[in-house]
């Protein structure tokens, strides 16, 4: 079989199971969906830890199996807060419930993530918001979609006229991040028109790569908060780099997602 042949059959295959994935994130999506509503109340930690618990694990029962089914070779990462770089070989990176402390607070930011790595690069991912009913998909050479349209970022050249965001990476984070991150958006009301500031940082990456803001920073993070958007922002034709704009990886300490005519301006601003 020639290499082009090859090639090809990998890239149906992929297209085929971004499909199904992002089938099986709309069906978890939809069990989410029956459990928001009122304010969950919590009163200690231990609370809080087990109200997130209980929402992971009713979206992980749809995908663990869903997903294993899909790719049984496939190993799972268990922590959406790990970071860093994986072993080799295919992984499925999934946030359950990524915003999910919004999701107990009532709050409409959530959403259920999807995404297979592999050797460490994202080949695929399906994010879909069950509130509104949008998903958004990427496959790595075939472009990002919401809900079947092509999604392109912002062809913005200022960032004086850009809407930027960033978002909270975890809770309890050391001072040296938590002071880092106050600096920036200080830095950046500076020179954007309006800095947001919320959680969770993939749904200010679906605005990226829908072109609906300019660009978003984050400093530490999870690769389950941020493959997803990277992708998305990639195949939508923006840019990825860490803070002062050198290649992204997992293991880097920031990320910078922008639109090509600010991403250089965005990284002048942060590395100041």
């Amino acid at each position: 079989m020639s290499e082009t042949l090859q090639t090809t059959d990998v890239a149906t295959s992929d297209a085929d199971l971004l499909d199904q994935t992002a089938a099986a994130v709309r069906a978890a999506g939809a069990a989410l969906r029956e459990r928001f509503g009122d304010v969950v109340r919590y009163q200690t930690r231990e609370e809080l830890m087990h109200a997130l618990a209980a929402n992971d694990n009713t979206a992980l029962d749809i995908l663990r199996p869903r997903l294993t089914s899909l790719r049984p070779e496939a190993s799972w990462v268990e922590d959406e807060l790990d970071g860093g770089a994986l072993p080799p070989g295919e992984w499925w990176v999934v946030d359950p419930a990524e915003g999910n402390v919004n999701h107990l607070h009532a709050l409409p930011e959530w959403a259920v993530t999807a995404t297979l790595v592999r050797e460490n690069q994202p080949v695929l991912t399906a994010v879909h918001l069950p509130l509104t009913g949008e998903t958004y998909t990427a496959l790595t050479g075939a472009g990002a979609y919401l809900d079947g349209r092509p999604l392109r970022v912002s062809a913005t050249a200022d960032l004086g006229l850009s809407i930027v965001a960033t978002s909270q990476a975890r809770p309890d984070e050391d001072e040296k991040v938590v002071r880092r991150v106050g600096s920036s958006i200080t830095e950046m009301l500076f020179d954007a028109l309006v800095v947001r500031t919320a959680v969770p940082a993939t749904l200010h990456l679906t605005n990226v790569a829908a072109g609906r803001i300019d660009a978003f920073w984050q400093f530490a993070g999870a690769r389950a908060d941020l493959l997803p958007g990277a992708l998305l922002v990639t195949e939508a034709g923006g840019q990825i780099s860490d803070a002062e704009g050198h290649p992204w990886t997992p293991q880097s300490e920031s990320f910078l997602a922008a639109a090509p005519g600010v991403h250089a301006a965005a990284v002048a601003t942060l590395s100041r």
